[in-house]
C-alpha cells in the first residue's frame, strides 16, 4: 500500500482551507486536501465591487486558533504592503473581493492542497484501518488512489433552485451565484426581477438599482419573507454565533433544534444594515425627481413557477406568483430573473457507500457528534468528519465563517487524540440554560 495519511480532506472551500492552513506546519498530523476546481475561488459570481464580508476580519482562516499563525489576514496585509491602507480604511469588516484574494494567497502557500483533483470514490480498506480515496485528475484524466485514516468532508453547498424555476437559459434566468458572469446581458433586459431575500438578493438589487435609471429597465424585488429584515448587529444578539451556543444547540432534541433554526432565521440570514441604508438612500434621492413607478418591492410574495413566452420578438417570461398572506395569485412579466433562492448541502455520490452504516436523524440529515464525526452504527477508529450538512446538528455554526476555525480546532484535536489547539471555555456573557449546581 501507499503512504497512509492521518486524514484526507475532500473539497477546498474556506472551511477546509482553514483546516489546511492550521495543519500545514503541524508535526502531529499530516493531512492532504483535494479540490476539483483548478484554483481557489470563493463565490466568484457574487464578487461585486464595494460589497463587504459580513464577518469581521479577525474571523480569518487561523486567528481564533492561533493569532501568530503566518496565514493570518493581518500577515496577508503585511506581505502585500497594505497594512497602512487597511489602517486608514478604518473598518472592522473587509471587502469580499479582498477576502477572496487573501484566501487565494493562503492556498498558494500551502503544500498540503492539490487543486484540479476530483475525488470520485471513497471506500473502506478491509483490515487496514483506513480509507481508499480515488482521485481523478481534471487535467490529464489519470487516476490515483490515496489512503487516509480519516476523511474530512468539506464539499460545501450548491445553488438551491426549485424545480419549477429550472430549465431556462442562464443569460435570462440565473442564480445569484452566477450573477457577475451574466450581469451585462441581464441588464439589457427591459424588466428585471430579483426573487428571494437575504444578503445576496439585496446586493444584486442594489447593483441593479444603481444602473436602473440610466439603462431604463423596470426593476422588481419579490421576497417570500414577511419583511426585509436586517441582520442582528448587537453584541448580545450575535452571541448565538458562539462556542457556548453551538454546544447548547447540539444537545437539544432534533425537533427543538429545527424550531430554533426557524426562530433565529432573521439573525442568521438578515441583511447588512448599512446596505439597507444605501438602498433606501438611493430610493429616497431618486424619488425627488419623480415617482418610482419603474421600481417594485414586495414582500410576502412567492414565485412558484416560471413560464416562457415571447414579447416583441424578445424572449420574456411570466412569473406565477402568490401573495401568500392574502392568498392572492397573480402573473407577473419579466425579461430577466435573478434567483436568490439560497443554497443546499452538496453531498457527493460516494457517501452512499456508507448510507447503511451511519445513523440518520431523518431521510436527509445524518447524525453528527459534537466534534463533527458522522455517527456510525458500529464503533470504529477511522472516522468521517464533516463540515457539510451540519446546520441541523450545529445550528448557527454550520455556514458561519466566524465559527469555522472553532470547528477545525475540534477536528484537529480529535484526529490527533490530544489538544493541539485550545478551545475557549467561556467566550460570551450570557448563558443559554440554567447551570447545574
Amino acid at each position: 500500500m501507499n503512504k497512509i495519511y492521518d486524514a484526507i480532506g475532500i473539497g477546498i472551500g474556506p472551511f477546509n482551507l482553514s483546516l489546511a492552513a492550521l495543519t500545514n506546519d503541524l508535526q502531529e498530523s499530516e493531512i492532504l486536501f483535494f479540490e476539483q476546481e483548478a484554483s481557489f475561488d470563493w463565490h466568484p459570481g457574487m464578487l461585486l465591487e464595494g460589497m463587504d464580508l459580513q464577518t469581521p476580519f479577525i474571523a480569518d482562516l487561523v486567528t481564533f486558533a492561533d493569532p501568530t499563525n503566518r496565514f493570518s489576514y493581518l500577515n496577508y496585509l503585511h506581505k502585500h504592503n497594505r497594512m497602512y491602507s487597511f489602517f486608514f480604511f478604518n473598518r472592522f469588516t473587509i471587502p469580499r473581493e479582498e477576502y477572496n484574494a487573501y484566501c487565494k494567497w493562503v492556498a498558494s502557500k500551502l503544500n498540503n492542497c492539490q487543486f484540479g483533483q476530483c475525488v470520485t470514490d471513497v471506500k473502506e480498506v478491509s483490515g487496514k484501518s483506513c480509507y481508499a480515496v480515488t482521485v481523478h485528475s481534471i487535467e490529464d484524466g489519470s487516476e490515483e488512489i490515496y489512503y487516509g485514516k480519516h476523511i474530512i468532508l468539506g464539499t460545501g453547498s450548491i445553488p438551491n433552485i426549485p424545480e419549477a424555476l429550472q430549465g431556462f437559459p442562464e443569460e435570462d434566468i440565473t442564480h445569484t451565484s452566477r450573477y457577475t458572469y451574466f450581469q451585462d446581458t441581464l441588464k439589457q433586459g427591459s424588466s428585471i426581477t430579483v426573487v428571494g431575500s437575504g444578503q445576496s438578493a439585496s446586493e444584486v438589487f442594489y447593483d441593479l438599482l444603481k444602473e436602473q435609471k440610466e439603462r431604463g429597465y423596470a426593476l422588481t424585488w419579490f421576497t417570500r419573507s414577511s419583511g426585509i429584515f436586517q441582520k442582528e448587529d448587537t453584541g448580545l444578539g450575535r452571541e448565538v454565533f458562539s462556542p457556548e451556543y453551538v454546544d447548547y444547540f447540539h444537545n437539544l432534541a432534533m425537533e427543538d433544534r429545527m424550531e430554533s433554526l426557524e426562530n433565529l432565521s432573521t439573525i442568521r440570514n438578515g441583511i447588512d444594515p448599512k446596505l439597507l441604508e444605501k438602498i433606501y438612500e438611493l430610493l429616497y434621492n431618486r424619488s425627488i425627481e419623480s415617482p418610482l413607478d419603474q421600481i417594485t418591492i414586495q414582500t410576502n410574495t412567492a414565485v412558484n413557477a416560471i413560464e416562457a413566452g415571447t414579447n416583441s420578438n424578445r424572449e420574456s417570461y411570466s412569473l406565477q406568483c402568490k401573495q401568500w398572506q392574502k392568498g392572492e395569485k397573480f402573473t407577473y412579466p419579466a425579461d430577466k430573473v435573478i434567483l436568490a433562492t439560497g443554497y443546499k448541502p452538496h453531498l457527493p455520490e460516494w457517501l452512499n457507500n456508507f448510507h447503511e452504516e451511519i445513523e440518520w436523524e431523518d431521510e436527509k440529515r445524518f447524525r453528527v457528534t459534537a466534534d463533527y464525526r458522522l455517527v456510525f452504527k458500529d464503533s470504529r477508529e477511522n472516522q468521517i468528519y464533516t463540515l457539510t450538512n451540519i446546520e441541523h446538528s450545529h445550528g448557527s455554526s454550520a455556514t458561519n465563517l466566524g465559527l469555522s476555525v472553532l470547528r477545525n480546532q475540534k477536528i484537529i484535536n480529535s484526529i490527533a487524540g490530544k489538544e493541539i489547539y485550545t478551545t475557549p471555555n467561556q467566550a460570551v456573557f450570557q448563558q443559554f440554560e440554567m447551570k447545574k449546581s
